[in-house]
């Protein structure tokens, strides 16, 4: 039983729980996915379908997400409404995530160079948080800089690591991976990872802290392609783990957390091959976005007639349609459909009936 080991059986964990997770995780070759969430609807039909299928859950905010759950409206020139929208999407899951009964990892993601004053607001109401609380804010945070130089992205993902160490807050890194909004012109050699590559990670942010997790790049993009576009190898990634063993004289047959990044629109033949070598997070995006949409799109097209004013439709000219355009009702079979399509992520991944 996944959470038999950890000091906090539901809501937000941190530190050890996290770290104990992710290893009984490996043990029992399942991977928690992380959710892209940017509203209090996202999250509500994540946490609703983790809870239905008995599965931890990861729910993470992007920059962007972050800058929506603030609001549009709120200028975001200097990442303050992206550092407010993370916080307070931050509270509010920390305020519901207990209800639904199962543990939940607080994460954000793909932080690349230029959106490193995003990361440094958010840890400063980490290490606040942490004065009062005695534990993060976040859970952990994931650093993006695999545009850049490998030793700047090593060096200074090692220097956000130091900043969470005492905070027991994991980090984490992307080895290699050409990552981002769109990989469509990126060279194909750019999108795996070397074995070297991993081991160097591994040998500099170990020797800090035993809390981080490495993307690494075996082919993976973000978005949806076609079937043949895209070329993954999960094997590559039994590769890196043994490497690290061997380098490190580990007893451990997966020394490294890794993580699968772009997994929308992956086989689950692809998802079991890269869990069994030791995955234990797979970001889900592009497939809930739609998800969230079609039981929008649904709705407004079999109810068309009762939404097109606020009073009259098929039944009587003065018939009311209030029940029809209150947004309780229509976005709430978006929540359907998206926490149907996470419900089907965590069967891919083995998640379901972890607890």
């Amino acid at each position: 039983m996944a959470t038999a080991n950890l000091s906090r059986k539901s809501g937000v964990i941190v530190g050890d729980d996290v770290h104990k997770l992710f290893k009984y995780a490996q043990e029992k070759k399942f991977a928690i996915p992380a959710i892209n969430v940017t509203s209090s609807s996202t999250v509500v039909a994540s946490l609703e379908a983790a809870r239905d299928k008995k599965a931890p859950i990861i729910l993470q905010m992007s920059q962007g997400g972050a800058a929506y759950f603030a609001g549009k409206g709120v200028a975001n020139d200097k990442q303050q409404a992206s550092i407010a929208g993370a916080v307070a999407g931050a509270h509010y899951i920390r305020s519901v995530a207990a209800s639904y009964e199962i543990p939940v990892i607080l994460h954000t993601d793909h932080c690349a160079k230029k959106l490193l004053p995003w990361l440094d607001g958010m840890m400063d109401a980490d290490e606040a948080y942490y004065k009062e609380h005695g534990e993060p804010l976040f859970s952990s945070h994931m650093i993006d800089l695999s545009e850049e130089e490998v030793d700047f992205n090593i060096q200074t993902t090692a220097k956000y690591l130091k900043r969470a160490q005492p905070m027991k807050q994991e980090i984490g890194i992307t080895g290699g991976e050409e990552d981002g909004v769109n990989n469509e012109e990126v060279d194909n050699n750019a999108l795996y990872t070397q074995p070297e590559d991993i081991y160097n990670i591994y040998k500099t942010l170990s020797a800090i802290s035993p809390y981080f997790s490495i993307a690494a790049g075996f082919g993976n993009v973000h978005g949806v392609y076609k079937p043949g576009n895209v070329k993954l190898h999960p094997e590559l990634l039994g590769k890196h783990q043994a490497y690290v063993k061997e380098q490190t004289g580990s007893k451990d047959e997966k020394p490294a957390f890794l993580v699968f990044h772009g997994g929308s629109g992956s086989s689950k033949a692809e998802y079991t091959e890269a869990i069994s070598h030791g995955v234990v997070k797979v970001n889900l995006d592009t497939d809930l976005q739609y998800a969230y949409l079609t039981g929008i799109r649904d709705y407004v097209l079999k109810k068309k007639d009762y939404i097109m004013s606020q009073v009259g439709n098929p039944e009587g000219e003065d018939k009311p349609n209030k029940k029809y355009f209150d947004p309780r009702v229509w976005v709430r079979e978006g929540e359907k459909t998206m926490s149907a399509r996470v419900q089907e992520g965590l069967a891919d991944f083995n998640t379901a009936n972890q607890l």
